[in-house]
């Protein structure tokens, strides 16, 4: 009997080569489920473009009066405010008997933290640069992330994750149309390099190794309530002081402004934010910063028809944008980078086994 199953492995291996150990089989699924639900998520984000667009259309329509400042914000309240409250719905069994953990709050704090200074800055920095600088510049943490996982290690990355980040670069500059000729380091582009140097932060919190036990859904709910707190808080100091009621209700008499919010919350906020934080951990944060910036591509494709759908809808002036050789070019030079990368992932020291994505 054991020659005969010795000979079926000699076998096997002539055919079939050598057999993949289970622990790293199983390792190998969940990364390449870890991307496939990254990428997902990045679709969401790409999604929140148009919308959160029609959303301030639709919000300087109801109130003309409204500073561009205080319809940003208002755009961002409801959003994490009903994401907090849906998660709270869902887990109130277990908050009733303080399941939530101390070190869910500690990481999904600092990550609201860095998220909202990131978005701060990033909407900020936007009303003093061009769209096309904001959008290269922002994904600049994904130079900045491999830079600190060096220093971090004493040694330096390998040559494929460089050229991926250059790949991603070259990529996001020819999607935004980015023109040296027209760059300088004024107060717009600063506050978009500190904004990506945020985010960049907001990578790096989800893989540290102390947390790896934390579950995703209070993980997202620390993150939300946190955010919801500090962008309450400026929206109540941006509201105008006389006819501040008036102000703050005024986006809720549209319909199409509430269904809108609805899409926002439910699939860009509690969608994207709650696979980023189940399957984030799973990959090195290099890798996940390379595979969030195909984010404007998919921003850029639903671009080409969702802007006139939403305009005939919520009776706003959003006209298509039409497809270039630069989303080609563009999205090509991300895609292939993301390719390349997952030929030779980083090495990672976080906890790579799965975390349940319900709890």
């Amino acid at each position: 009997m054991t020659r005969d199953i010795a000979l079926e492995r000699v076998i096997r291996r002539r055919h079939l080569g050598p057999m993949m150990p289970a622990s790293d089989a199983l390792r190998t699924t969940n990364r390449s489920q870890a991307i496939a639900m990254l990428v997902l998520a990045t679709a969401f984000w790409g999604l929140s473009f148009p919308l959160i667009k029609t959303l301030m259309l639709i919000h300087t329509r109801v109130d003309s009066t409204a500073s561009s400042w205080f319809v940003t914000t208002y755009v961002l309240v409801p959003r994490f405010a009903l994401g907090a409250f849906l998660l709270a719905v869902w887990q109130w069994r277990a908050l009733l008997a303080g399941d939530i953990r101390s070190g869910e709050w500690i990481q999904g704090g600092v990550i609201g933290l860095f998220s909202t200074a990131g978005m701060l800055f990033q909407c900020d920095g936007m009303q003093y640069t061009a769209a096309s600088t904001s959008a290269f510049l922002t994904q600049f943490y994904a130079i900045l992330i491999p830079i600190y996982v060096a220093w971090r290690a004493r040694r330096g990355p390998e040559y494929l994750v460089w050229i991926s980040c250059a790949l991603v670069l070259a990529g996001v500059a020819v999607l935004g149309r980015f023109s040296w000729s027209d760059f300088h380091m004024g107060r717009g582009e600063i506050e978009t390099l500190i904004a990506s140097t945020f985010f960049m932060g907001q990578i790096l919190w989800l893989e540290r190794p102390e947390f790896a036990g934390n579950r995703p859904a209070r993980l997202s709910l620390a993150m939300f309530t946190t955010q919801t707190g500090i962008y309450t808080s400026l929206l109540l100091g941006l509201a105008p002081a006389t006819g501040m009621s008036a102000a703050l209700a005024a986006p809720w008499s549209s319909g199409p402004w509430i269904a809108l919010t609805l899409l926002l919350t439910l699939v860009c906020t509690v969608g994207a934010y709650g696979l980023m934080n189940a399957w984030q951990p799973k990959i090195s944060a290099t890798e996940a910063g390379l595979v969030y910036c195909a984010e404007p591509i998919f921003g850029s494709l639903l671009a080409l028809f969702l802007p006139a759908l939403f305009s005939v809808w919520a009776a706003v002036e959003y006209p298509n944008e039409t497809a270039t050789w630069t989303l080609l070019v563009g999205g090509g030079l991300i895609t292939t980078a993301n390719v390349l990368i997952q030929l030779k992932p980083p090495a990672r020291t976080a906890n790579t086994e799965p975390h349940s994505t319900l709890n």
